[in-house]
């Protein structure tokens, strides 16, 4: 399952600043049974905006995961709480429609 959110940027702070702290947490999120990877997508036109893609093999993964209990994501993620407006956009189990190029 894909778990996506948008990422926006306050002012003052980087995405650069944004992604090295993200890939961070996500390196100890990763140790997490079920955890599959993690994404970060610049938005077209709008440098300050990322959408963020984290991969699990089940949403009772996902769900079953404790951010709280590792100081270091505890901190990072506070961090972006206070320095980023954060849009979750759903979570999407894998395609069941595919349709790749020839």
């Amino acid at each position: 399952m894909k778990f996506i959110f948008e990422v926006r940027m306050r002012p003052g702070y980087t995405v650069e600043e944004y992604a090295e702290a993200w890939i961070r947490a996500s390196e100890i999120i990763q140790r997490t049974p079920g955890a599959k990877g993690t994404y970060l997508h610049r938005k077209i036109g709008e440098p300050n905006t990322l959408l963020a893609i984290a991969t699990w093999e089940s949403k009772a993964h996902r769900d079953a995961k404790d951010d709280r209990r590792d100081e270091t994501v505890r901190a990072i993620l506070e961090k972006h709480a206070a320095n980023c407006d954060i849009t979750v956009i759903g979570e999407f189990e894998e395609p069941e429609w595919i349709v790749l190029p020839e």
